[in-house]
């Protein structure tokens, strides 16, 4: 038979549900106080760590035992992630072999709470043995690995949000977004853009959010343009054949004059129609978009406008570069 579990404590004063909220806000307070005291606590050793993980050629090794390094794990994959080489190394396997993940080429940032963590010991060394730039996250002054380390980045002492002060709450949030710092000035420092962001980011809504008109503008001979003068009847094949929708009417310069739509098409049906010239028929001065666009940007002009096609033009220029249909918009993922 099963023994009957131990009913819940309740606090007295407040009923069931409001002592749960008061917990839970209790730990955002006293979370939001620690990075406060961070952020007000930085100093001339952010600088240096900034320093030395902006001059490495190598990776950012991040490491830590326990939860730190569940947060070790999590700002490696930031760092990499901003245009800044990082993985992880648990530091129990590196003293079995893992020690030749790192180079000299590298630079350590470890984490510990105390300071003290065994585990680290053996990695700490091998940075000293070879001249490895060490950083250490700790909230303990004076301990064994702020002793070995080049730069230390002190956490405030600030309560764990743990009401017994024994689980890494506090602490571990107030490293994780030094870690996030750290990661954020890199990336600044850098002139990390955008674009970069995508390269590493191709996958997902977030890839796509971040792609360029120009990366999928169709070009070259693909674009359906046509001259002013050119008759109907020999317009409505080049609209057919490059399956858009549409034709870009153009001067004899190329600039684009013009554009006819299949609704352009339905609107002019007259007997002479195909005798008629581009010229006569096409809507003057269409949407165009710069290839340098986010294609976000090209959905929403196409909605507000209520088109399916855009040429993409320079900026100051006429002259066509591409074009656009909603359908490759909408292959991307992009709404």
């Amino acid at each position: 038979m099963t023994a009957p579990k131990n009913p819940p404590v309740k606090d007295e004063t407040l009923g069931g549900g409001a002592a749960d909220l008061e917990a839970a806000r209790r730990v955002f307070r006293l979370e939001s106080e620690g990075i406060s005291a961070l952020a007000d606590a930085l100093d001339d050793n952010f600088l240096a760590a900034l320093g030395m993980l902006s001059g490495v050629t190598g990776r950012v090794i991040v490491t830590g035992m326990g939860k730190s390094g569940h947060i070790a794990r999590k700002i490696a994959a930031t760092l990499a992630s901003t245009g800044s080489p990082a993985h992880y190394v648990h530091p129990g396997e590196a003293s079995h072999g893992d020690l030749g993940m790192i180079t000299e080429d590298d630079a350590v940032l470890a984490l510990s709470n105390s300071g003290e963590t065994p585990e680290l010991q053996d990695l700490a060394e091998y940075t000293r043995r070879y001249s490895i730039p060490l950083i250490v996250i700790t909230s303990k002054a004076g301990s064994t690995l702020t002793e070995l380390a080049d730069a230390v980045l002190l956490l405030p002492a600030v309560p764990e949000a743990c009401p017994m002060g024994l689980a890494p709450t506090t602490s571990t949030t107030m490293s994780l977004a030094l870690g996030d710092a750290l990661a954020v000035a890199l990336l600044e420092r850098k002139g990390f853009s955008a674009q970069d962001f995508r390269v590493l980011h191709p996958g997902g809504k977030l890839g796509s959010s971040l792609l360029r008109v120009s990366d999928l503008m169709h070009e070259d001979d693909a674009v359906p343009l046509v001259e002013a003068d050119i008759a109907m009847h020999d317009v409505i094949p080049v609209m057919s054949e490059k399956r858009f929708g549409c034709v870009g009417v153009i001067d004899h310069s190329g600039d684009l004059l013009g554009i006819i739509t299949d609704g352009d098409l339905r609107r002019t049906l007259v007997e002479n129609l195909l005798s008629r010239s581009a010229s006569d028929v096409m809507t003057q001065s269409p949407q165009s978009i710069k290839p340098q666009a986010l294609a976000a940007e090209a959905v929403a002009l196409m909605n507000e406008r209520k088109i399916t096609n855009l040429f993409v033009m320079a900026e100051g220029s006429r002259k066509p570069l591409g074009v656009l249909h909603i359908h490759d918009l909408l292959k991307a993922g992009i709404t």
